[in-house]
């Protein structure tokens, strides 16, 4: 009788633990995510004021760092890891091959943009930024929400 008493809250009091650790852990992984496409966003911008400047150095490093984040993204999209903070929307986990075609598509205009830099190519440069400006931007109109 006296366990019976004991497990049944014994027993709400771990799953509670272990929801809320989830709950935390889903919390943690949104945080990452946005300061991560926060800094990608920071990145670009230092990017259009590199091109313009034919800075190739920031240009390489820049468009590095955008490459260098594209492995980070599986991880931060855990299936259904949404809130109000995330702008993430549905479509990501539910077409998960094509949102991985453009997370892929990122990583490859970016890489492309930073091998144009080391070049100092000019005209490769513009046209590789431009293509990392359409590979984020459709990625970001098929996966992301609008700003609320």
């Amino acid at each position: 009788m006296i366990k019976r008493k004991i497990f049944g809250p014994v027993l709400l009091g771990l799953g509670t633990i272990l929801l809320s650790s989830q709950v935390f852990a889903q919390s943690d992984v949104i945080e990452q995510r946005i300061k991560l496409m926060k800094a990608n966003g920071a990145a670009s911008k230092a990017l259009k004021a590199a091109v313009a400047e034919k800075d190739y150095a920031t240009i390489e490093l820049k468009a590095k760092d955008i490459a260098g984040n594209m492995d980070k993204v599986d991880n931060l999209f855990p299936k259904g890891s949404m809130s109000d903070k995330s702008r993430a929307l549905p479509a990501i986990w539910d077409k998960w091959d094509e949102f991985k075609k453009d997370e892929a598509a990122v990583k490859k205009a970016a890489t492309e943009l930073a091998d144009a830099a080391a070049k100092k190519d000019a005209t490769l440069v513009d046209a590789k930024f431009k293509s990392v400006g359409g590979a984020c931007g459709s990625c970001h109109k098929a996966f992301r929400a609008e700003k609320k």
